[in-house]
């Protein structure tokens, strides 16, 4: 009996701590999932060629790699959110820029 509410209580600290984490950066996940979309309407659409998508999916990666570097202690602190806002900023402005350029799949 003792053993399962010991189970017990680590499953729930384990699930209270991972949903913390998950809801760390919720409006850089939200802006992760937005990119990661305008890339796949990119290539759909023609706008960008294999070579920009992949670029652009390594600079998406390298946001997620951050932002996990910046959750590694448990706390984003505001200049590590103000670090994720910049580099999905340089990103975004990316993704704007490879689509409207001259280059497209066909």
């Amino acid at each position: 009996m003792m053993k399962k509410k010991i189970m017990l209580s680590a499953l729930l600290v384990l699930g209270f701590t991972l949903a913390m984490s998950a809801q760390n950066t919720p409006k850089v996940d939200a802006r992760e999932a937005n990119q990661k979309e305008r890339i796949k309407d990119g290539v759909q659409s023609g706008e960008l060629t294999k070579v920009e998508a992949h670029r652009l999916r390594k600079q998406q990666r390298n946001v997620k790699k951050a932002e996990a570097k910046a959750r590694a202690d448990g706390d984003v602190t505001p200049a590590e959110r103000a670090k994720l806002d910049r580099k999905q900023d340089r990103a975004s402005r990316k993704i704007v820029k490879q689509k409207h350029d001259k280059q497209d799949r066909n």
